[in-house]
Order: C-alpha cells, then sequence, then structure tokens
C-alpha cells in the first residue's frame, strides 16, 4: 500500500516476552485445539505481537480487534494463546444445545450470547460472573461483523463489547491487526498460503470509560462509550498501516446496507 509503513521494520523484533504464571500452561481443552491451530498459524504467516505489554497477565478483561477476514479470530486467537491467555469468543447460545459441540463450548469456557427475540445480544448473567470469577479473557468483535467499509478501515460499532465491560466492570482492551487479509482475502473462504503473510497484532492501552461508569447504561451513553472504543481500535490501525482513516466512519444503515453482527 502505498505511503504505508512497514509494521516489521521497527519495534519488538516478534518475540513474546514472558508472562508470569501463563493460562495457557493450566491443562484444559484448549491444548489439543492449540497443537493443531498454533502451529499452522505460524507456518502459514509471519506472525508479529507489538505492545505486549497492555494485554493483562491475569485477570479478566474484554478484547476488542478490528475484523476485516474470516481468518481473523483464529490470529487473535494464537496471538493471545502466545501470551499466555486462553482464547475465548462469543457465540450464538443455541450452539450449546448441539450435541457435542455444546459440550466442547462448555469445557472451553465460550460465552454464549442471545441472538434473537427480547434477549437480543444478552449475556447469561452466570456466564458473566464466571468471566470475572476465573480472570477469563473473552474477545468481543464491535463491529459484529466484517466491516463493509470499502478500505478495511473500521466501521460503526455496536454496544456488545462496551456493555459487557461496563456491566462487569473489567479493562477494555482495544486492538488492532493488519495483513490478514494476505492469508485469507476479504470475502475469500479460503487461504492464500504463498507468498507467507505478514501479520502484526498490537494491543493499546485499556480504554478509559471512566466517564460512563456508574450510569445506567442506556442506548445513549452505551453508543457514546462504543465510539471512544471504535476511536481507539482505528488509531491502532492508523498506526499499523501509516496512514489516516477517513474522517467520517463507514455506516452500514447510511449506506443502505442490512445491520448484522450479534449486537
Amino acid at each position: 500500500m502505498t505511503g504505508a509503513k512497514d509494521p516489521f521494520s521497527s519495534g519488538h523484533n516478534g518475540r513474546v516476552p514472558r508472562r508470569s504464571k501463563p493460562e495457557k500452561y493450566s491443562p484444559s481443552w484448549f491444548w489439543p485445539c492449540a497443537a493443531i491451530v498454533v502451529p499452522f498459524v505460524h507456518a502459514a504467516s509471519r506472525l508479529r505481537l507489538t505492545r505486549t505489554e497492555n494485554l493483562p497477565e491475569k485477570g479478566a478483561f474484554v478484547l476488542a480487534p478490528n475484523h476485516y477476514s474470516e481468518i481473523d479470530p483464529l490470529v487473535i486467537a494464537v496471538a493471545l494463546w502466545d501470551l499466555g491467555r486462553a482464547p475465548r469468543f462469543l457465540a450464538k447460545a443455541s450452539l450449546w444445545k448441539v450435541p457435542v459441540v455444546g459440550a466442547a463450548l462448555k469445557a472451553t469456557g465460550q460465552i454464549p450470547v442471545e441472538r434473537s427475540g427480547m434477549n437480543r445480544g444478552a449475556i447469561p448473567l452466570e456466564s458473566a460472573n464466571a468471566l470475572v470469577r476465573d480472570e477469563r479473557a473473552v474477545i468481543v468483535y464491535p463491529e459484529g461483523s466484517l466491516t463493509r467499509d470499502p478500505a478495511m478501515w473500521p466501521m460503526r460499532g455496536k454496544v456488545g463489547a462496551v456493555r459487557l465491560a461496563l456491566e462487569q466492570d473489567i479493562p477494555l482492551i482495544p486492538a488492532a491487526h493488519w495483513g490478514t487479509h494476505g492469508l485469507m482475502p476479504r470475502y475469500v473462504k479460503r487461504l492464500k498460503l504463498f507468498p507467507r503473510a505478514r501479520i502484526t497484532v498490537t494491543f493499546g492501552e485499556p480504554v478509559d470509560l471512566s466517564q460512563f461508569r456508574g450510569k445506567p447504561l442506556d442506548s445513549a451513553l452505551l453508543n457514546a462509550a462504543t465510539e471512544v472504543l471504535m476511536q481507539s481500535i482505528t488509531e491502532l490501525l492508523e498506526d499499523l498501516r501509516g496512514e489516516k482513516a477517513p474522517d467520517r466512519r463507514w455506516d452500514p444503515r447510511s449506506q443502505g446496507q442490512a445491520e448484522t453482527g450479534r449486537f
């Protein structure tokens, strides 16, 4: 991309700093999954992690990354695993009723979320409490789906990530990555293995939500907090890409596009 800086040219050398008592070393159902997924992602890409000091070594938190390729969740999961944290995602609650699948989701501590009806976007209280009690990390894509922005900048966000962070009073960590489209182009559900994609994942400082805490979580407050989050993610991505994002964030509704995603 013209004018974009090479994220591999400076900063960390790609080595992951040692972290105390990494969660991934505790026996769990993540091990067999990691034995397959982690070597694959590292073989298929040149994965580099930066600003890793911003990712909590322990305790519950919400990680909110940008999203523009179908392979994004796999890459973010490996990034967390490399840093000693077990990756967990939100998944539609109906999957918990599927034999075997539901057991696997429960065993790995994935978080169910309602996607329809009156409880749309709701996370069961038991699951939310377990997230905090067991000091888990959960990945929530605030855009809800692949960005519709033609240039792959973060689009308008949905409120699920900030709602969970505010309700449970846990850190909200913005993240951005660039290069996953080299491994799996947007809207294309097949891998591009050669040449190896160069992917950088960077973690931001916790989003300052102090102005929103202790107040009723109405629509206006959640939308305002979400915009603060989306701006943090955009700034991280600007740094990775070495260019400025558009002044106006892409909004599917104003473009006549159907709303998609969990929240």
